[in-house]
């Protein structure tokens, strides 16, 4: 069966990991920067997250998404280095346009916070089985609802891709040119949208009343096939990010003093 989450099913040490445990991981990570308010302590959130992706062999995973962010963080460093209002340090000059100091240090550190958020989200997002987060948060009290919201974001995009694989392919079967200069692309992009929408609604549908059959609106209590509960690396890992969240608040109280 064609998988659509962005799950990667590896045996390593993130996999094995509570979901609670990276949960908590992406709170600690994205915490520690703001609360510490230095750059150094951005470069060891993301030097923590670069480690735990190796440790859960997802590198070639999370090259895609370093590239798309950093579509945005260049379109960042332009808008604060250009226009910043608290531009008045000359740095450098490209042609006519004038990079200043306060805005390219601005626009470091809101860079350096986007690649920290999605690194964070990545080890939980390719190491997390999406039915065992929902299970989980369900066996920690959580909404039913709840669970499969997130689940549902999960596996939204994976699901819609493979969908316009599958139509795209079909197409292609029919004799539409698919491939080509930029003009033949978007010619052939046009009549995928409305059986890619059509065929999302429908999905939605059926797995609504598949949902009601199984009884999803149920009030009595749902037992589990599994009983996840922290374990000794959960604990240490977590207490581990606490101790780095609980150094990082009182690095902040000593610059204030």
């Amino acid at each position: 069966m064609k998988s659509i989450s962005l799950y990667v099913d590896q045996d390593t040490f993130l996999t094995r990991l509570h979901s609670f445990s990276k949960l908590f991981y992406i709170a600690a990570a994205i915490a520690i920067p703001l609360i510490g308010g230095g750059f150094h302590l951005y470069v060891l959130s993301l030097l923590l997250s670069f480690c735990l992706i190796a440790a859960g062999k997802i590198g070639k995973r999370i090259l895609p998404l370093i590239a798309f962010s950093f579509t945005i963080i260049l379109t960042v460093f332009l808008i604060h280095g250009l226009f910043n209002q608290k531009n008045e340090q000359i740095l450098f000059t490209l042609g006519p346009l004038i990079f200043y100091r306060e805005g390219l240090l601005y626009a470091l550190k809101i860079g350096l916070n986007i690649l920290n958020m999605l690194l964070a989200f990545a080890v939980l997002v390719l190491t997390t089985r999406p039915a065992v987060l929902v299970d989980d948060l369900e066996q920690a009290g959580f909404s039913p609802r709840f669970g499969y919201m997130i689940c549902s974001v999960f596996q939204i995009i994976p699901q819609m891709m493979g969908t316009m694989n599958t139509i795209l392919d079909a197409q292609r079967s029919r004799g539409m040119e698919t491939e080509g200069n930029i003009l033949v692309r978007a010619r052939a992009f046009l009549p995928l949208i409305s059986p890619v929408v059509n065929s999302s609604l429908i999905n939605t549908r059926e797995r609504a009343i598949a949902l009601e059959v199984r009884g999803f609106d149920s009030k009595e209590k749902k037992t589990f096939l599994q009983d996840r509960k922290l374990r000794g690396a959960d604990k240490r890992f977590i207490a581990f990010m606490a101790a780095l969240l609980f150094a990082s608040l009182i690095w902040r109280i000593r610059v204030w003093l």
